[in-house]
């Protein structure tokens, strides 16, 4: 699977694609998060996140990514200043607390990325892929930023909730999965190159658990070689996700297994960044997996 560019470096930190799989630990600073890590919920917020962070880090973790909006089906959007109010603290915080560590911001709003990078973090983490506002590919252009833009076909209207298991998505069609999340992808990272992102500085992530229904999610996870060979990065993210919970008939609290799973698949198949919530069992995972496919 040939990579368009074999390293990404930010600042002391440098990505050898290929090289090994690394790690990305969720910090969810919401009060509603469907895994129910949300840190708002559980009491002082800047503490609370370094701590988290602080334990994500010692059990290898590569990024931090911060979040302030739930992205479960069926979540209520927030406003980017009540967004803001939740992350800018915690970022500039983890940044004065572990000045080494990479730092994400998950949004897809303007406003809250370009806060975000002054603050402190590094990436721009967007789940529409720039198609949700469109200055925030200017804002990663103008900082220099990493971006992952995510494939999200997600529509509110057509979701199923199931008490312990979470929402799926009923209405999401395609007419060829594959071909359809490669062409959404290649218009985000359009977007990004029209408006000055450097190419070397996008990475890409099919979007599992987003507008899709569980078959599909299945399927990406087995088929991600061909969303690889597009050439760039990938990241994966399917940690504790609903589609587990279907296959398995399990809550968020006790996916950890199935999310193994796809993380050991997905890393055969070339994902390059893992997005989870288990930092400790799923570094393990990476690393054996590692082991096998990449001979580290």
């Amino acid at each position: 699977m040939q990579m368009k560019y074999d390293s990404l470096q930010i600042g002391s930190f440098t990505f050898d694609w290929g090289s090994r799989t690394y790690v990305m630990g969720i910090l969810n600073v919401t009060p509603d998060s469907f895994s129910g890590d949300g840190i708002i919920a559980k009491g002082d917020v800047i503490k609370q996140a370094v701590e988290q962070a602080r334990e994500f880090i010692l059990y290898g973790a590569d990024i931090l990514d911060v979040g302030g909006e739930s992205t479960r089906p069926g979540s209520e959007p927030v406003n980017a200043d009540e967004e803001m109010g939740r992350v800018i603290p915690v970022i500039a915080e983890l940044r004065k607390n572990f000045p080494q560590v990479l730092i994400s911001i998950d949004t897809y709003k303007a406003k809250v990325a370009d806060a975000a990078i002054q603050v402190g973090a590094n990436i721009i983490n967007d789940v529409w892929g720039f198609r949700a506002d469109s200055e925030i590919a200017s804002v990663a252009a103008k900082h220099k930023a990493p971006v992952i833009l995510m494939h999200n076909r997600s529509n509110p209207a057509s979701v199923e909730v199931r008490e312990k298991l979470g929402g799926t998505y009923l209405g999401a069609e395609y007419d060829d999965l594959l071909e359809d999340v490669k062409r959404e992808l290649l218009e985000s990272v359009d977007i990004a190159l029209k408006a000055g992102v450097e190419e070397r500085l996008i990475l890409l992530d099919p979007g599992i658990g987003f507008g899709k229904k569980r078959e599909h999610n299945l399927e990406l996870i087995n088929r991600l070689g061909e969303i690889r060979s597009m050439g760039y990065p990938i990241l994966l993210g399917t940690s504790r996700k609903s589609f587990i919970g279907f296959t398995l008939d399990l809550p968020p609290e006790q996916r950890i297994e199935g999310t193994a799973a796809t993380v050991a698949v997905g890393i055969t198949r070339g994902a390059d960044i893992i997005r989870v919530h288990d930092v400790k069992e799923m570094a393990r995972v990476a690393k054996m997996t590692d082991a096998i496919v990449r001979g580290q």
